[in-house]
């Protein structure tokens, strides 16, 4: 994922964080080549281990850290934002306060570092509390939102159903495991999901597009007392009818960052081969052609689902 404008310049709600000089990439995947032995005993890590860093490095001394609540650290320092350096590079240094997990050397670097959005995903899923009996509804089939496909997946719940703009990628979200497919260009989604549902509406919503019109999609199609959880994040202010949230079905709306204590179950998710991951990540480029991966990012034509960039090719 690449952050947005408002993520780093910020706006009247928040303040600029993502700071100039700091090389980007914050999804990575990498080889021990060395470390003092402090460090390397803290990380239970190995030269020549393979390893996957979260995204955040919590300073482990705020309120938030000092809660266990670590993902939402205060000063949130970041790879590839804040105060350390990302992984589009050759070299990254893994501070001691970083979270580090092993990986197969089986996988393929670029799958290896699927792991970071999938973690976020299944955060995500877990924030929402699926049961068996549920009807899901995943917006965006996206790299987000096709781990949102594949995590509610795991957590078998009665339908799964997954919502693009691009027939290929809802090809792909079935492959992630959805059982129904509909594309909003084509189809009436919410009186589809009416269909489904004996007119009652969706258990579960997960948005994971960023598109203004998948959040009031998504109001609209739950059913009363039903859950609304937000990943994505958006470009522009997004406006909806808070009547329905309240009056009309009293939903539990809920958000989702990051993907603590998912690392694990993400990572065992891609060597178990559980998820099409071939099918996702579908561009390698080398460090030299950093622009054009940005712009394939950018391009929002299908042209790709994952870009990755692979320093060392």
């Amino acid at each position: 994922m690449l952050p947005r404008r408002r993520e780093v310049l910020g706006d009247e709600n928040r303040a600029a964080w993502a700071q100039k000089g700091i090389i980007p990439g914050h999804e990575f995947v990498g080889t021990v080549v060395s470390g003092d032995e402090e460090a390397l005993r803290h990380h239970k890590v190995e030269v020549g281990d393979r390893i996957a860093c979260e995204q955040i490095v919590p300073c482990e001394e705020c309120r938030y850290c000092r809660r266990g609540e670590y993902w939402m650290c205060g000063p949130h320092d970041m790879f590839g934002f804040r105060n350390y350096h990302g992984a589009m590079a050759q070299y990254t240094l893994v501070p001691k306060k970083a979270r580090a997990h092993k990986v197969s050397h089986d996988l393929k670097p670029e799958h290896a570092a699927y792991a970071e959005p999938l973690s976020c995903a299944l955060h995500a899923v877990e924030r929402a509390d699926i049961k068996f009996g549920d009807v899901v509804v995943v917006a965006g089939c996206g790299p987000i939102g096709l781990g949102l496909i594949a995590g509610a997946r795991q957590k078998n719940p009665m339908t799964l159903v997954a919502l693009d703009l691009d027939d290929d990628k809802l090809e792909l979200g079935r492959r992630c495991g959805a059982d129904v497919t509909f594309n909003p260009l084509k189809d009436d989604v919410v009186a589809k999901v009416a269909e489904l549902t004996e007119g009652y509406g969706a258990d579960v919503y997960l948005e994971g597009t960023g598109a203004t019109p998948a959040v009031g999609q998504g109001l609209n199609l739950l059913r009363k007392l039903g859950t609304y959880v937000e990943y994505s994040v958006f470009g522009s202010d997004v406006t909806v009818d808070w009547s329905i949230i309240s009056d009309d079905k009293e939903l539990n709306v809920l958000g989702a960052h990051l993907g603590p204590h998912c690392w694990p179950a993400a990572i065992k998710l891609l060597e178990q081969g559980k998820i099409p991951v071939d099918e996702i990540c579908t561009h390698q480029l080398g460090l030299s052609e950093f622009q054009q991966a940005l712009d394939l990012v950018a391009d929002t034509s299908g042209a790709s689902v994952k870009v990755s960039i692979l320093p060392n090719a």
